[in-house]
């Protein structure tokens, strides 16, 4: 009895404890909630006014792991994000020697360098808050306003320079250093807000010869598509709010949509480009084509026959990093359309094999150095992994809407089935050819049997005239 009275007696204090301590717990879980939600209210507005402010994001870790080398430079830094990390100060140097041409003491902008450090000065935190995540970059203000220097300073000289060489070519870069500045300089880590550029741009420019977004353009775009010097606008409309060079690149390559070319809701891309074949689709590349003007429609002389036309693309392992930067900067900024994002997931669906790639370059719409199709198969699908697809205003909206319908008819669908099936099916093929063989054999047969009937004829005949002429000859001896 003593005992049991021991057992109840420690049970019920163990238990009165367990209540005490699971009710400070609570009271403490929801203390801290109460916290978080008046420091919540007390920043937001500040929150969304960092967002509104905001242009030049970093990259998310899970597009960073499809490719890394496409979004993080690995020879030069621009801006604050890769700033001072060891294994690019060697470019330092270069960035510095730029610089130094640019505000010669003994030309034309020595006498400025005063006047741009004033103008850098004045906008330095409009600048911050350009960058996000900008208060996990401990830079101070010397070392902010010294790196926006230089680096600005760097890609006015190298466009001017790139200008002066008749756009070929800059004489204080080797040739196989050049295009890899240039695709690290369009990486969207690696960007400067292009008020900085444009203020020391025109603060050092006497001639007034050439815009600096021009000069951008002719240095980026070439980059990024294969046409005519003719394709490159001078340009773009000043109304068109440009954030920085990767934003001017994306925006000057965006469809201009007048009239009834309107944005609209696209459904899903649900067949390749084979399939489209297949229902008798022509495809027909589209030579002098800016890179998103695609179409479907009529075909000349056609009435019933569609035709897809597509810009011709020549596939680089540096414009697959041009255009992975466009998607990652028009999955955070809400202010542009994501027009190149909508262009990457449309060569997404016309693209699953290798064999369609091949169709494609066989056509004239896809060239590519990147040695293989199978490569080029994997670069386009991987464009867009890890990004979600959103199709509300996609100016390909009347061109994926009808090439679905298209492939719906009965006609397209039976036409389709049949070329799957039995033209383009490799055992129809082989079956086909076994038959033709075996037909070619029996022609050849047939034809040995009426020789060897005829050879048989003609020796019979011989021997009938030599049997006739002997009882000819006998008989006439006998007489």
């Amino acid at each position: 009895m003593r005992c049991n009275e021991i057992i109840r007696f420690t049970f019920q204090k163990f238990s009165r404890g367990n209540i005490h301590n699971t009710a400070e717990r609570f009271s403490n879980w929801r203390g801290l909630i109460r916290k978080e939600l008046e420091s919540d209210g007390n920043n937001h507005s500040n929150n969304y006014e960092e967002s509104d402010s905001v242009c030049i994001y970093r990259i998310p870790q899970n597009m960073l792991e499809v490719e890394p080398k496409a979004y993080t430079p690995h020879s030069i830094s621009i801006g604050p994000y890769h700033y001072g990390k060891p294994h690019l100060k060697d470019m330092e140097n270069l960035k510095l020697r730029f610089f130094r041409r640019l505000f010669d003491p003994n030309g034309p902008n020595g006498a400025k360098l005063d006047e741009a450090f004033n103008a850098l000065e004045l906008v330095e935190d409009k600048a911050r808050q350009c960058y996000m995540e900008m208060e996990k970059i401990r830079l101070s203000r010397d070392e902010f306003l010294h790196m926006m220097m230089v680096d600005a300073s760097f890609i006015i000289q190298l466009l001017r320079d790139f200008s002066l060489n008749k756009f070929d070519q800059v004489h204080h870069l080797s040739r196989w250093k050049l295009p890899v500045i240039r695709r690290e300089m369009i990486m969207l880590e690696n960007q400067l807000p292009l008020f900085v550029l444009s203020k020391l741009s025109e603060l050092t420019d006497e001639s007034r010869s050439e815009r600096l977004d021009a000069l951008a353009l002719r240095f980026f775009l070439a980059a990024l598509t294969s046409g005519s010097s003719n394709m490159i606008p001078k340009s773009l409309e000043s109304e068109v709010r440009i954030e920085h060079l990767l934003d001017l690149l994306r925006s000057s390559v965006a469809p201009k949509l007048s009239g009834e070319e309107q944005r609209g809701n696209q459904k899903n891309m649900v067949y390749s480009i084979t399939e489209l074949k297949n229902a008798g689709v022509k495809i027909k590349a589209g030579h002098n084509r800016k890179l998103l003007d695609i179409s479907f429609g009529n075909r000349y002389l056609g009435m019933f026959v569609k035709e897809l036309t597509i810009p011709a693309l020549h596939l680089t392992d540096h414009r697959g990093t041009i255009l992975r930067n466009i998607v990652a900067y028009e999955k955070w900024h809400e202010r542009c359309k994501p027009d190149v994002t909508t262009c990457m997931f449309f060569y997404n669906k016309l693209i699953n094999t290798e064999e369609d790639v091949a169709l494609l370059h066989y056509k004239g719409v896809l060239n590519h150095s990147l040695g293989s199709d199978k490569v080029v198969a994997e670069l386009i699908n991987n464009i867009t992994k890890e990004i979600a697809p959103d199709f509300k205003e996609s100016y390909l909206h009347k061109v994926v809407n009808d090439a679905n319908m298209y492939f719906e008819k009965p006609y397209a669908r039976l036409r389709s089935l049949v070329m799957h099936n039995y033209v383009n099916s490799l055992v129809v093929l082989s079956t086909l050819g076994a038959i033709a063989a075996l037909s070619l054999t029996y022609l050849q047969t047939a034809c040995a049997l009426a020789e060897l009937r005829l050879s048989f004829e003609r020796q019979e005949s011989k021997a009938f005239d030599s049997i006739a002429r002997d009882a000819f000859l006998w008989a006439w001896f006998d007489l």
